[in-house]
């Protein structure tokens, strides 16, 4: 190692940095870039460097500018609470193959998306130090993923569609629930939604924001969420009692302010708590009582979930439904379509025997045909 003629010790947010050099000018110099790189936040990019300093700059560099704030803040937590703790202070030069799969071990248990979401970032972490020249080789190219577990969303029982909206009758969440389960909205896009979306000349719901869990109102989840859906005849009255100024949100909280992924929680606690006292629950000061009837994977997006199988049991093309769903894929909607229902069924069986059906007079033939 280099013997330095001069150093010099310096404290930047209560940790400290040594500073060596051949001259004392040459050290006063490093000294005022050492402290413009740390007050700008700037990571000396270099063979040595920690794990977690090059992921972080990964995250900054490479993911910040092109995604959502949400999105950003999703990859900031996955890369603390499943990376770092193993990794982190790892040199990033030393990390081998076995290193990043124990990492993917640990994933064994977690939702496959999520699985997922790790591989890929230690992939791409790995493989842009790889195009600075910081590693050699990307040893995360060959993880063996674990099998994980897939959580499907259900579409509602026809039980739970009576009493769910027996309940939205006189519940102050109705209108809310009745959006998801008729317009097939996120619940992120019903907190979004303000009178202005609303036609209703034409009864279009012209949908092209969303709140967000940290960041507030912003972009839908993505460019195809911006959509237009027909409003059906169930739910004009409903809207139409409630009008108020453009701007206005359409649903707000009991202080009359927007919804919050907060206030959607605990709205959805509430008409959880009066749908299963609505089932049959005994209660006590309004609170239902164990054993519970509502089941344990009911949850708003089920509603969301079931306007998509309605648009299959309605006979609705699916390249259709995917516009109105607002995925950006459609084998996402392909993927509800597949699960066949009994009025899908009933319905591609009338088609079919009308198809077949014998024709009551010969028709006339073309002037072709004779």
């Amino acid at each position: 190692m280099k013997k330095y003629k001069y150093s010099k010790d310096i404290t930047f947010e209560g940790k400290r940095y040594k500073i060596r050099a051949d001259t004392e000018k040459e050290l006063v110099r490093k000294e005022i870039l050492k402290l413009q790189e740390l007050d700008n936040g700037v990571r000396k990019i270099e063979k040595s460097m920690k794990f977690k300093d090059w992921a972080l700059e990964w995250l900054e560099t490479y993911k910040k500018p092109s995604v959502s704030e949400e999105s950003y803040i999703s990859y900031m937590s996955c890369l603390k609470c499943h990376i770092l703790p193993y990794l982190g202070n790892m040199q990033l030069k030393s990390i081998r193959a076995i290193h990043t799969q124990k990492v993917m071990n640990e994933m064994s248990g977690s939702s496959k998306k999520m699985i997922n979401r790790i591989a890929n970032m230690l992939y791409g972490i790995f493989e842009t130090a790889k195009s600075n020249n910081l590693v050699l080789e990307n040893p995360a190219s060959h993880l063996i993923k674990p099998k994980g577990t897939v959580s499907r969303r259900r579409a509602i029982t026809l039980q739970e569609r009576k009493y769910i909206l027996q309940v939205a009758e006189y519940h102050r969440a109705g209108l809310w629930i009745k959006l998801m389960l008729f317009c097939g909205l996120r619940p992120g896009e019903t907190a979004a939604l303000q009178w202005r979306n609303v036609d209703f000349k034409k009864k279009m719901l012209h949908v092209d924001s969303a709140v967000k869990r940290k960041t507030g109102v912003g972009s839908t989840k993505t460019e195809a969420g911006k959509r237009s859906i027909p409003i059906p005849e169930i739910l004009i009255s409903d809207l139409q009692f409630r009008k108020e100024d453009p701007f206005d949100y359409v649903l707000t909280n009991t202080k009359g302010g927007r919804l919050t992924s907060t206030s959607m929680q605990r709205m959805w606690d509430y008409f959880k708590n009066e749908l299963n006292i609505a089932m049959g629950c005994e209660s006590f000061r309004g609170r239902a009582l164990p054993p519970y009837r509502v089941a344990d994977d009911l949850v708003p997006y089920c509603l969301r979930h079931t306007y998509c199988t309605d648009l299959q049991a309605a006979g609705v093309p699916i390249n259709v439904a995917r516009e109105l769903m607002g995925h950006t894929d459609i084998s996402v909607t392909s993927k509800i379509y597949t699960h066949s229902s009994d009025q899908a069924t009933n319905r591609a069986r009338d088609l079919i025997n009308s198809l077949h059906a014998t024709p009551t007079a010969t028709p006339e033939l073309s002037a072709i045909e004779k």
